[in-house]
This record gives C-alpha cells, structure tokens and sequence, in this order.
C-alpha cells in the first residue's frame, strides 16, 4: 500500500516538471494561451488570416466587394484639360439692322429648337420689327440683348451652341509631344460618379503657348446628358498601350501582411488574407499571376479595414 502511494506521488511529481518546463503543451499548437472555457471570441474577429465582417459593418467601413476577372493593363499619361463649346456647332445670332429690341423670348440656359423665336427688334431704319431666331438646336449660353435697349449689327444678341458635343482642350507638355497623335484613344473622367467617357484626340496644335510652354490636343467628346460643362477643368487618361492579363485586381486591393502581399478574398462573410505573386501593374489594376482565380469576389477599396481588423483579432489572442 504504502509502494503504491509513494509510486503515484512520484508519478505526479514527474507530470508537475513537465508541464511547469514547458514541454506538456495544452490546448493550441501555436503556443498561445488557449481560450478560457466560457469565453467565446468576439464577434467580428476570427482565428489566424480570417476576420468575419457582417453585412451592416461591410456597408459603413465602405469596403468594396468585386470579381478577379481578366483584364487590360494600359500604359497611359495623364492630361489636364478645359471643358470648352464646340465652335463648329457654336452660332453667334446678330440683329440684321440696328434698333430697339422690343421683345425678348429666350434666357441664358434656355433650350431651343431651330427657328424658334429668341427676340423682335423695331428696325431704326424702317421702323418696323423684325424677328430674330435660333437657326439651330441648341442651348443659349450667352445673351447681350436686354428689352428696350439699342441692339447693333456689330454685336451678338445671342449665342446658341449645340452641347451634344463638346470639346475638351488638354495642355500637353513638350517632354510628351512625341506621345500623343492624332487618333489616340483618352478616357474623360467627367467626376460626377458615372462611368469615365471614351474618345479620340481629334487635333494637336502644331503651335506652342509661350506662357505655359506646351501644346494643345482636342478631344471631341460626346455629352449625353450634359455631363461635360464648359468653362470646367477636367482630366483626361490618353492610352499609349495596352496588355491583356488573366486575372487582375483593383491596386486598391493589395496589402501587406507578415511581409506577404496578400489581397482578402471574402467566403460568405469571412474574409481571408491570400498570399499573391503580382506582375505588371498600371494606375488602377495590378495583374495576379499567382494566388486567385477569376470569380473570386476580394476587398478591392478600404482593404485597409480589414487588415486592421485581422491585427486586432490577432492582438486579442495574445492576452
């Protein structure tokens, strides 16, 4: 009996080294303290690369959801522009006989429609009136007569331009001149939130301006809806080259995680860090050579949250 108590007390003894030199090891394979029993993790953190985001947060971290998909990388060069009428389609109305205007129809920013009447004038010479129109459709941008006042042949009563059409005048600097030609694709960002408008340069100017020493180059852009105002600044991206990719991804979406680059690619409402092996890349889309398969939806804006929520995850573990 006594044998028997003595080899357990041993035996005990032996287990109480062990564990207190480290080499028993309970619960995770990491070495971290496990979870005390009752405790579950909290919501919004998972284990390792995963984080759980919830429809509700996804929405007010403003997180972004797209597909892997193929791609075109483009080579490109950023042009800044001045959003101007298209003077082809650009009419000046001037009074046929000096007079009095006696009537006024039409405003600035007034639609018109061809032959519409925009105002009658009371001929000085005749002393009768006569009627003045809008010889095309189009918007009226510019007014220079006012009721009851002298209306001259030397000056216009009206300009009424057709906006369906506009022309965007971009300053090219002489270290690009050789890139851009007449026939270049560029995309017009209008920066109103819809979709970039695609175009063509229709003119550079073989004459330089000495106060900004550059030249310009024309786009003749469509304006449905009139997006493009005149008198606006805007940015134009001119396309030099263009290389077809598999897979590519918003350059938004990469991060760095433990020295990787990962992009956090989302399973119902986990979203989990892949490693990728990246190749060329333009301003907006990086290619995926390694890592992701086209269909994969990942965090392509404010990826940034979810690293940081990842760290958290990771930080709450440690204690």
């Amino acid at each position: 009996m006594i044998t028997r108590i003595l080899r357990y007390a041993i035996l005990l003894a032996v287990l109480a080294g062990l564990a207190g030199g480290g080499l028993l090891l309970l619960g995770r394979s990491d070495g971290r303290t496990p979870p005390k029993a009752g405790h579950a993790e909290e919501e919004g953190h998972g284990g390792g690369d995963k984080v759980e985001i919830g429809a509700a947060k996804l929405a007010a971290t403003g997180i972004e959801i797209a597909d892997a998909a193929p791609g075109v990388l483009r080579d490109s060069l950023l042009l800044n522009g001045i959003i101007q009428p298209n003077q082809e389609t650009l009419v000046q109305i001037t009074p046929r006989f000096p007079g009095v205007v006696r009537d006024i129809r039409k405003r600035i920013g007034d639609t018109v429609s061809k032959g519409d009447l925009l105002a009658t004038v009371e001929s000085n010479q005749s002393l009768t009136t006569y009627e003045l129109k809008a010889p095309i459709n189009g918007t009226i941008i510019d007014r220079q007569a006012s009721l009851g006042e002298y209306a001259s042949e030397q000056k216009a009563a009206f300009i009424v331009a057709d906006l369906s059409t506009v022309w965007v005048d971009f300053s090219v600097y002489r270290r690009d001149f050789s890139r851009v030609k007449v026939g270049d694709t560029v995309i017009v960002d209008p920066e109103d939130g819809g979709s970039p408008i695609e175009t063509k340069i229709a003119y550079v100017s073989p004459i330089g301006t000495s106060d900004t020493q550059s030249a310009l180059a024309r786009a003749i852009v469509p304006n449905k809806d009139i997006r493009l105002r005149p008198g606006l600044f805007v940015t134009g991206r001119l396309l030099l080259s263009a290389k077809p990719v598999d897979v590519a991804v918003k350059a938004s979406a990469l991060q760095t995680l433990e020295n990787r680059t990962v992009v956090f690619v989302r399973n119902g409402e986990v979203f989990e860090a892949r490693e990728v092996e990246i190749g060329d890349r333009d301003a907006e889309q990086v290619e995926v050579l390694f890592g992701l398969m086209p269909g994969e939806r990942y965090a392509a804006k404010n990826s940034f949250v979810i690293k940081a929520e990842i760290a958290k995850g990771a930080a709450s573990h440690e204690h």
